[in-house]
C-alpha cells in the first residue's frame, strides 16, 4: 500500500469516526456517562460517609467499654490492679491500645511506645486521633489511632485507644472501588456508544442510500426491515407503505401515458384525416356541419376515454379521494336496477333481479355503483341482439353472500367470452370485437377490476350458459360476520 493509499484510508477512518461522534447516539452515551458517573459518585460517597459514621460509633463504643472495664479494675484493686489488668490486655493481639505512664510521661505498662507529653496532657476523656508506634512490631512504622487519656491520682495517666487501620483500609477500598467503577463506566459507555452509534449510523446510511436510489428513478427500492421490531423497523415499514403507494400512483400514471400514446393515436389520426378531407372536399354548409358534428362526437369519445383512464389510474393508486363506509350492497343493487330496468327494456331485453338479505361490506358506494353500471352497459351492448325480435333475453342482476364473501353477478344471454380470453379482456383497451363497429374503448372491465382490487376483492368471469356471467367478489364486513345477523341468503329468479 502506498503512502497516498494509507493517507486516504486514515482520512476515511477519521471521517467515519467524525460522523460517529456527531451522531445522537454519541451525545446520548455522553449524557448517560455523566449521569451515571454522578449517580455512582453520590452513592459511593453516601455509603462511605454512613459506613465511616458507623465505624466511628463502633470505635467509640469499644473504647468506652474498655474504659469502663479498666475503671472497674481500678475500683477493685487500685493502681496495682489496674496495671496488672493493662499488662495482661497488652499481651493479647488486638487493635486496642493501652498505656499507663507516670507524671513524667514514662511508660509503666502498655503496648504503645513512648508518647509525647502533649498527648498525655490532652483534656481528660476527649477522643483524639494520634500517631503512634507499636512496641510489638516495627518501631519505625507509624500507625494512627483514636485515644482517650484520663488523669489518675499521683500524676499517673491512663491511655485507652483503638487502631483505625481498619477504617483506613475501608476508605482505601472505597476509593479504589470508585476508580474501578469509573473506569468500567467509561469503557461501557464507549462500547455502548460505539455499538449503538455504529448500528444507528448503519441504518441511517441505509435509509439515505435507498433514498438516493429512489431519487435516481428506481421506485422499486424499499428500506431494509430487519425484523427486530424496533423504531427503525416501524419507520421502515411505514415508509415502505408510502413508497408502495407512490410507486402505484406513478405506475398508474405511466400506464395511462403509455396507453394514450399507443391506443389513442389511431382515433386522433382518424379525426385529423376527417377534418383534412372535409377541408379539401366540402362543397356546402351541410358537409361542414356533418364533419363538425362527427368530429365533436369523436372528441367526446376521446374525452370519455381520457376520463376513464384517469379514473382507473386514481382508483388503482388509491388516490381517488373516495371514502370507505359501512354499506349494504343490496341498496346499491336496488338503485342501479331501478335505473337500468327501463334501459334494458328499451334495448329489447328484461332485467331480472335476484337475491335477498343484507350484503354488508366496507367500501365506497359510488365506486360500486360505477362498476355495476359498467357491467350492465356491457351486458346491454353485447348480450342483447342489435335488432329486437321475439322474446326478451334476460339480463340478470344478482347479489348473495357465499363463503364469507359478497358476490354480485351480472349475467347476460349473449355469445359470452371464450375462456382463453377472459383474463385478457380485463386489460385496458382490449376489445374482442374485431370490427370495432360498436362504441366503446375497452376500459369498462378494467375499471371494474380496479374497483374490485381497491376493495380487496376480485372479478370473476364465467359461463352463464348461454352468455357471460361477470361476478364482483367483495370481502364481507367483519362486524357482520361476528354478529351473525346477516345470513347467507340466496334468491331465485322472479
Amino acid at each position: 500500500m502506498t503512502g497516498r493509499d494509507t493517507h486516504e484510508a486514515a482520512f476515511g477512518t477519521l471521517g467515519w469516526f467524525g460522523r460517529l461522534v456527531r451522531t445522537t447516539a454519541f451525545k446520548l452515551a455522553l449524557v448517560n456517562l455523566v449521569s451515571y458517573s454522578a449517580l455512582t459518585l453520590f452513592l459511593i460517597a453516601y455509603i462511605s460517609n454512613n459506613t465511616a459514621t458507623l465505624l466511628d460509633r463502633q470505635l467509640e463504643a469499644t473504647i468506652g467499654s474498655e474504659i469502663n472495664s479498666l475503671a472497674e479494675q481500678y475500683r477493685r484493686g487500685g493502681l496495682r490492679q489496674l496495671v496488672s489488668s493493662v499488662e495482661l490486655r497488652s499481651r493479647r493481639p488486638s487493635a486496642s491500645l493501652y498505656l499507663v505512664a507516670d507524671y513524667s510521661g514514662n511508660t509503666i505498662v502498655g503496648n504503645v511506645a513512648d508518647l509525647p507529653l502533649a498527648v498525655l496532657n490532652l483534656p481528660d476523656g476527649q477522643p483524639t486521633q494520634v500517631t503512634y508506634q507499636r512496641l510489638d512490631g516495627d518501631v519505625s512504622r507509624e500507625f494512627r489511632a483514636v485515644v482517650r487519656v484520663f488523669a489518675m491520682p499521683g500524676g499517673f495517666r491512663l491511655l485507652v485507644g483503638r487502631d483505625i487501620a481498619e477504617r483506613q483500609e475501608f476508605e482505601a477500598v472505597v476509593a479504589e472501588a470508585f476508580q474501578v467503577a469509573l473506569v468500567v463506566m467509561v469503557v461501557l459507555a464507549f462500547l455502548t456508544w460505539f455499538l449503538i452509534g455504529r448500528t444507528v449510523l448503519k441504518r441511517v446510511e441505509s435509509v439515505a442510500e435507498t433514498a438516493r436510489r429512489i431519487m435516481s428513478g428506481d421506485l422499486g427500492q424499499r428500506l431494509d426491515v430487519t425484523g427486530s421490531g424496533d423504531e427503525f423497523d416501524n419507520l421502515a415499514v411505514s415508509l415502505n407503505r408510502m413508497l408502495e403507494r407512490i410507486e402505484a400512483l406513478m405506475n398508474g400514471l405511466k400506464e395511462v401515458s403509455d396507453n394514450i400514446a399507443h391506443d389513442l393515436k389511431t382515433p386522433l389520426t382518424r379525426l385529423r384525416n376527417r377534418m383534412e378531407t372535409t377541408l379539401r372536399e366540402a362543397r356546402d354548409d351541410a358537409d361542414w356541419r356533418d364533419a363538425v358534428a362527427s368530429s365533436i362526437g369523436e372528441a367526446d369519445e376521446l374525452i370519455h376515454t381520457f376520463d376513464a383512464l384517469l379514473r382507473i389510474a386514481r382508483v388503482e393508486a388509491g388516490s381517488s379521494g373516495d371514502s370507505f363506509d359501512d354499506l349494504d350492497v343490496r341498496e346499491v343493487l336496488a338503485d342501479v336496477g331501478e335505473l337500468y330496468e327501463p334501459v334494458v327494456e328499451d334495448a329489447g331485453g328484461r332485467l331480472v333481479q335476484a337475491g335477498d338479505g343484507p350484503l354488508p361490506i366496507r367500501g365506497n358506494r359510488a365506486l360500486i355503483a360505477q362498476a355495476l353500471t359498467n357491467l350492465l352497459d356491457n351486458a346491454i351492448k353485447y348480450g342483447l341482439p342489435e335488432e329486437p325480435g321475439e322474446g326478451s333475453p334476460p339480463v340478470r342482476l344478482e347479489g348473495r353472500v357465499a363463503d364469507g364473501e359478497v358476490r354480485v353477478t351480472v349475467a347476460d344471454a349473449g355469445p359470452g367470452i371464450p375462456e382463453a380470453d377472459r383474463e385478457r379482456v380485463l386489460q385496458r383497451f382490449v376489445r374482442l370485437e374485431a370490427s370495432r363497429t360498436r362504441p366503446g374503448s375497452g376500459l369498462g372491465l378494467s375499471l371494474v377490476a380496479a374497483v374490485a382490487r381497491i376493495h380487496g376483492g376480485r372479478i370473476e368471469l364465467g359461463d352463464a350458459a348461454p352468455g357471460l356471467a361477470v361476478t364482483l367478489v367483495l370481502p364481507r364486513r367483519p362486524e357482520a360476520e361476528r354478529t351473525g345477523g346477516d345470513g347467507d341468503h340466496g334468491g331465485r329468479d322472479d
